[in-house]
């Protein structure tokens, strides 16, 4: 039964589309966190030391604008994640007033353990619901749509 207009039929169509994403997300990102606290961490600190992991060492702002984070949750998060002896602060080589966040040894093995189950986890929430080219067709247009409004932030 199709609802009636209430906003204009783009706007409708629009805000439709976003409660489906919306909700998608919610469902995928609480099965994945469900996934990510078997291993002792909580969705922050794994996000943290995912893109440490894949990326190296980096500044914290530049962790949080990768992860969306603020630099006050950042910081504690860090904090966090060093005491468990993961993550280690090192002075930069390139500019002497920076601090990288970089893996410790105990860290990169925390990483290369978990990070292989945790694909698995994802694996199976999104084959166990899209075929191939479904998957292929998603990817392309949520890159799209972050793409053409990755600007706006």
């Amino acid at each position: 039964m199709k609802t009636t207009q209430k906003y204009g039929e783009k706007a409708d169509i629009a805000l439709s589309m976003w409660v489906k994403l919306a909700r998608a997300t919610d469902t995928v990102a609480i099965l994945s966190g469900r996934d990510i606290t078997r291993y002792g961490l909580t969705i922050p600190q794994f996000g943290i030391l995912e893109t440490l992991g894949h990326l190296g060492p980096m500044k914290i702002c530049e962790i949080g604008k990768k992860k969306l984070m603020t630099g006050g949750n950042m910081t504690v998060v860090i904090d966090n994640l060093e005491k468990l002896g993961l993550v280690e602060r090192v002075r930069s080589k390139d500019d002497r007033r920076a601090t990288l966040i970089q893996l410790t040894a105990k860290g990169r093995m925390k990483f290369d353990e978990i990070f292989v189950q945790h694909a698995r986890c994802v694996e199976e929430l999104v084959w166990s619901a899209l075929d191939r080219s479904e998957i292929d067709q998603l990817a392309g247009l949520l890159r799209k749509l972050g793409t053409a409004l990755k600007d706006r932030i």
